[in-house]
């Protein structure tokens, strides 16, 4: 197995989640997991935000929100990792790194884990906002050079990420400046009491070079989904404001993904962008997983068919 993280200063997690170190190159990843009782079908990993952490997707204040625990439970293997610059990699790389340079270590922690736990049939990538740019960034260099060390890469679900920005990012999109607390929550009646005395050791500064990335997002975009080769799957929340996602661009933001067996794009009525925090995020969760059982069903066809 991975190896713990040391310490005791740890934040509070849902029973049967325990924190983990991953070796990812140059750096090592703090992450989050927890395991089915039996074998797992395949292996979530969970991709957080800019400014948050791996905590997101275990979220505190009500036992419905964790992400984590329900997976374990639909019998997955569920890992959230602190991107580089975050958790235990912010010490080594406390400028952060390129969408490039996230993609490669994510690609070795992968490699780690696989060398350590059962995996299942494959990797499936659940991410968020900036997280999200990773997947997407991840799954393009995926398509060309396959690594038979890291299971494969069966889908990505993604919510909170759009191509255009809805505010202008010559400002900086940084989640932590107060102006930005709307577009991060939304509506206070989408979270449960407690959620933000919980999500303030989820917080953590966004990395500059992360936030220098973000700025080249709208140019970046059709490529890396032009190359996406799995299912993909993106989710808006009823008030998702960092992006624009009327009617057109949803159209357009789907018809990118020209390689993809699949291209949908789903909205999550009553969220706002942190929908993992949110009273929605359980029905967000099953969603994502239905969407994951559906690329497993498609898998299994696939390989039964015989020439």
């Amino acid at each position: 197995m991975p190896s713990s993280v040391p310490g005791s200063a740890m934040p509070s997690m849902s029973p049967g989640v325990r924190p983990v170190a991953l070796a990812a190159g140059d750096v090592t990843l703090s992450a989050l997991i927890a395991q089915p009782s039996g074998p797992p079908r395949a292996t979530v990993v969970a991709v957080h935000g800019g400014g948050m952490s791996a905590g997101y997707f275990d979220g505190q204040a009500h036992p419905d929100v964790s992400l984590l625990a329900l997976g374990a439970r639909l019998g997955y293997t569920m890992v959230a990792v602190d991107r580089p610059g975050y958790g235990l990699s912010a010490a080594d790389a406390p400028r952060g790194q390129t969408l490039a340079e996230q993609s490669a270590a994510l690609h070795a922690a992968l490699r780690h884990l696989a060398g350590r736990a059962e995996t299942g049939a494959g990797v499936f990538l659940l991410a968020h906002s900036f997280g999200g740019k990773l997947a997407l960034t991840y799954a393009a260099c995926q398509a060309g050079d396959p690594d038979p060390a890291v299971p494969p890469l069966l889908g990505l679900d993604i919510s909170g990420l759009g191509r255009d920005y809805a505010i202008d990012p010559e400002g900086g999109p940084d989640p932590h400046q107060h102006r930005h607390w709307k577009r991060n929550w939304g509506a206070l009646r989408f979270y449960p009491p407690n959620t933000f005395r919980e999500a303030e050791g989820l917080v953590a500064p966004m990395p500059p070079r992360e936030r220098a990335e973000a700025l080249q997002w709208p140019r970046r975009f059709p490529v890396a989904a032009a190359a996406v080769q799995v299912p993909v799957r993106l989710t808006f929340a009823e008030q998702e404001l960092w992006w624009h996602h009327d009617e057109d661009t949803v159209a357009d933001l789907a018809a990118h993904f020209a390689s993809a067996p699949s291209a949908a794009v789903d909205r999550q009525p009553g969220a706002g962008h942190n929908i993992s925090l949110g009273w929605a995020a359980r029905t967000y969760h099953l969603r994502a997983f239905a969407f994951f059982e559906e690329c497993l069903a498609r898998r299994s066809a696939g390989a039964s068919v015989t020439p």
